[in-house]
């Protein structure tokens, strides 16, 4: 007979096996995961979860069912493995409506615009690969490489070809299109489409070239590693850089890290039905270090990440010889909420500012992309102890401009400290990252 407490002990044991498992579990099933890469302004996220729509944040986990949608002043970019990306401008929605792995291993990911306006550079890294955009009753099912744009408002809909070609097979018909092209479909007249020699340039079009700019420039130098996946690479070569590091071997390490700084200040634990909870990092680089791979302590050096373990994604962040006193990132024991740790998300780029403070133990915290070469920066911040990133005036849309900023140290007068820790100039006020 089986005892009330043999039982209990059973399910412990049972529930510990699958918390210990839920790693091996969402990397071995047909199940994917993408990156939300860029969050500027409010960002809405229905992760299939139950929740309904809820506050999204930086690299967030995003995964089949899911759907994001952008407000009125608000941006989102979306990386896949392979380094493609999908881009929102505001009041956009889009669902992912399979994101999934074929028995050969190709992925397949199906995509569908709801509203609004996206930019899609799909890279085609695995000819063997399925992406699909869904717009109306239009389907676009990529099979080379190709960046295009494409807005869907109430009764018509548009598509425009920076570079590649595609088609748009639909009720009328198919549309084919090379670069420099574009189509616009009538929705209330069976999608019939007429094809102009020419693309109308479009307010988001610059933000899409300067976004592009910054991954095809940081992910091609600077690293240390060959990585299976290309997203989360350019933030990593923009952020920090590797080194080889005693008796440890060869570890990146994001800039401006302090002696007190640990990797685990800031983020969330968040709850996935079937996998459980996931750790988020707050940090703009926080995608591959926490999912691959292994963070090591190592004295005199800090904390630095390991790449590797590339068939596995960590729910739970691997750390090896902490120091003494700091407990291993351990994930909620009960309940489905989101957890946040530290500070949240609270400092996550996307604020428009003239100047952004930079302290030791930083490690990037709330600095835009391409706000200059944070190498030259980081030397500034270990001399003086700190430094500023002067940044353009914000765009007419009322966000600063990704790639026009230039990081300068501070001149007299130029700047103020606060009591509250912000650094305020021009009129503009940006949280300081301190600890």
């Amino acid at each position: 007979m089986f005892s009330s407490k043999n039982l209990r002990l059973t399910i412990l044991a049972v529930v510990a096996a699958l918390s210990l498992g839920a790693t091996t579990v969402w990397a071995e099933s047909h199940a994917r995961i993408v990156r939300l890469s860029s969050v500027e302004g409010d960002v809405q996220v229905d992760r299939n979860a139950g929740n309904g729509f809820e506050k999204a944040f930086l690299n967030l986990p995003l995964t089949q069912g899911t759907v994001l949608a952008t407000g009125s002043d608000s941006r989102a970019e979306v990386e896949f493995e392979d380094g493609s990306t999908l881009r929102l401008t505001p009041k956009s929605t889009v669902e992912f409506s399979e994101l999934a792995l074929s028995d050969s291993g190709s992925r397949v990911s199906n995509i569908t615009l709801k509203a609004g306006q996206v930019y899609v550079n799909y890279r085609a890294k695995q000819k063997a690969d399925d992406f699909t955009l869904r717009f109306a009753q239009e389907k676009v099912k990529l099979e080379e490489a190709v960046h295009f744009r494409v807005d869907l408002e109430d009764a018509t809909a548009e598509i425009a070809v920076f570079k590649g070609d595609l088609k748009a097979d639909g009720p009328a018909g198919v549309a084919e299109l090379s670069k420099n092209k574009s189509a616009s479909f009538n929705l209330a007249d069976g999608d019939k489409f007429t094809i102009a020699k020419n693309v109308e340039e479009d307010p988001y079009d610059a933000w899409d070239k300067q976004q592009e700019k910054y991954h095809d420039q940081y992910a091609k130098g600077g690293s240390s590693s060959d990585y299976p996946y290309g997203f989360g690479v350019s933030d990593l070569n923009y952020y920090g850089s590797y080194s080889n590091v005693a008796g440890y071997g060869n570890l990146w390490q994001p800039y401006f890290t302090g002696a007190g700084w640990s990797p685990f200040m800031d983020g969330a634990w968040v709850y996935y039905p079937g996998f459980g909870y996931t750790f988020v990092s707050a940090y703009p680089w926080g995608w591959m270090p926490y999912y691959y791979g292994n963070w090591i302590y190592a004295p005199g050096y800090g904390w630095g990440w390991q790449p590797g373990g590339w068939n596995a994604w960590n729910t739970v962040p691997r750390v090896t010889n902490p120091p003494n006193r700091t407990v291993a990132p351990q994930p909620p024991a009960r309940g489905t909420g989101t957890v946040l740790i530290g500070r949240g998300f609270s400092g996550t780029p996307g604020v428009p500012a003239r100047h952004v403070l930079v302290e030791p133990g930083s490690a990037g915290y709330g600095i835009p992309r391409g706000a200059a070469d944070l190498n030259k920066v980081s030397h500034q911040v270990q001399q003086n102890g700190f430094a500023t990133i002067r940044t353009a005036p914000p765009s007419r849309s009322g966000w600063s401009s990704p790639g026009s900023f230039a990081g300068s140290a501070p001149s007299a007068g130029s700047s103020s400290h606060a009591s509250s820790g912000a650094h305020v100039s021009s009129g503009h006020t940006t949280s300081a990252p301190h600890r």
